[in-house]
């Protein structure tokens, strides 16, 4: 973080920010073609929220490598691999041979194949849990976790952490965001609102958020809850947030919270959608030591392809085994996704891929944190493996408070306009800034940090 950063003027973004839409604009009428024909028979053009953009969506056409290409031809290093599914790499080799083989012997059967044996085994060596589920997204997997640990508890209250997202289904679409820094309640008593319309009141008021990186706090919510006669089912949370950029855990938290989950038999489980695999073979349990009683897989899984996938304790995946809980889908274990997690398991996330990945990630954390003591620019890194952002924030971002307090989200959306205008795609707005592929080279790497050079020298010129 730089010592004395600048202030930016305010003006001075929303001008570059004017400009830098005229010129991309400029670049992509077939984009724009392509947004008005897909209006007339998709809702906003796009087939999720997640993939609007005003005043309309870049359309792509195809990847190989570090490389995505829109359909105005243009090619750009993916820094954003689909919110970090594609941690493998576009059309990576093996993976692609995987699902040719498998698809000449057949896709579906909704009947078990070798590859899914296969592919939990390397899932039981790398997280250390013994038993696992698959599943075809993140939002079945957390579905079903949470579902799982109600039926081994008896009890109804779901605890999550204020601003984390655990995908699309009810229980947790709750407490993500607040637009109005006010209706967050104070730390000790935090409010469950609803993230968009059509989620039951009631359904809401049976999620409790807490804060994240402040353990103390947690477990003051949790014996509150107790004397209401509302103790947790679970606690689900990222064991790093993921969606503010990259929020990590202070030194001992997650063991703290271990220890409290324990102590008042609370499941907990780990949301590693976007950590595991994309930070560790292991992902959070590897890294930090701490093994949750129930944990979740999804994105970077299968290299591109749908699938998830729950892991748990032998005691708490008993309620699954003895026929308690229905956990059950006609594409889980789907023999392409099991093909691919196979392939990428044993052929692409090796100890060198891991390596190389955290080369890459400390030459862009090291190049742009000096890009920001050059400029005095308001902005410091944060990053593990393949994942990483700069935040453009003067404090340091601890939790969704702190997020909101500092982060420059009016720099936020200019930097995705200016890196795109320059070869390079990130993530919108501040859920993540990049994710790393193995096929990522430090010539990547370069048109990155220059393109980030240029932002903060004209901001703060």
């Amino acid at each position: 973080m730089a010592s004395t950063p600048v202030v930016i003027d305010r003006k001075r973004i929303a001008e570059l920010a004017d400009r830098e839409e005229l010129r991309l604009e400029k670049e992509t009428p077939k984009s724009y073609e392509l947004f008005l024909r897909a209006s007339k028979s998709l809702v906003n053009g796009v087939s999720s929220t997640y993939q609007m953009r005003d005043p309309y969506p870049i359309y792509f056409s195809h990847g190989k490598g570090s490389k995505i290409y829109s359909v105005d031809g243009r090619e750009l290093t993916d820094f954003h691999n689909g919110f970090g599914c594609m941690v493998q790499g576009h059309a990576h080799p093996a993976i692609i041979e995987a699902i040719k083989k498998r698809c000449e012997l057949g896709t579906q059967f909704a009947l078990p194949t070798e590859d899914s044996i296969i592919v939990a085994e390397h899932l039981v060596k790398a997280f250390r849990l013994p038993k696992w589920r698959f599943v075809n997204s993140g939002s079945e997997a957390t579905m079903d976790a949470i579902r799982i640990a109600r039926a081994y508890t008896g009890r109804d209250t779901v605890l999550k952490i204020f601003g984390s997202y655990h995908g699309h289904h009810d229980y947790v679409m709750v407490s993500i965001g607040a637009v109005d820094y006010g209706k967050i309640g104070p730390r000790d008593n935090y409010q469950s609102l609803p993230y968009g319309g059509g989620i039951p009141k009631a359904v809401v008021e049976m999620t409790v958020p807490v804060p994240f990186n402040d353990a103390t706090m947690m477990e003051a919510r949790i014996h509150k809850l107790i004397e209401e006669g509302r103790k947790p089912a679970c606690l689900i949370m990222e064991p790093a947030m993921m969606n503010l950029g990259v929020v990590l855990p202070e030194p001992g938290y997650l063991q703290q919270v271990r220890e409290i989950t324990r102590k008042h038999g609370i499941v907990l489980i780990f949301d590693e959608v976007k950590t595991g695999i994309c930070t560790a073979a292991g992902g959070a349990v590897e890294r930090w030591g701490v093994v949750p009683d129930l944990l979740t897989l999804a994105k970077a899984l299968a290299g591109g392809l749908p699938s998830g996938a729950i892991g748990g304790t032998e005691e708490v995946m008993e309620v699954v085994s003895s026929g308690k809980v229905y956990q059950v889908g006609t594409y889980s274990g789907n023999p392409l996704s099991m093909a691919a997690s196979r392939a990428s398991l044993e052929q692409v996330m090796t100890p060198d891929a891991y390596a190389h990945l955290n080369y890459l990630n400390d030459r862009l954390i090291n190049e742009c944190d000096a890009v920001c003591a050059k400029y005095d620019f308001p902005g410091y890194t944060v990053g593990i493996s393949s994942k990483g952002c700069v935040n453009f924030a003067t404090h340091k971002i601890t939790d969704y408070e702190s997020f909101i307090k500092y982060q420059d989200v009016e720099l936020c959306y200019l930097a995705w306009l200016y890196n795109v205008n320059r070869g390079v795609i990130i993530a919108p707005g501040r859920e993540e800034e990049w994710t790393l592929s193995v096929q990522h080279t430090d010539e990547d790497i370069d048109r990155y940090v220059n393109a980030f050079e240029g932002l903060a020298q004209e901001v703060t010129a």
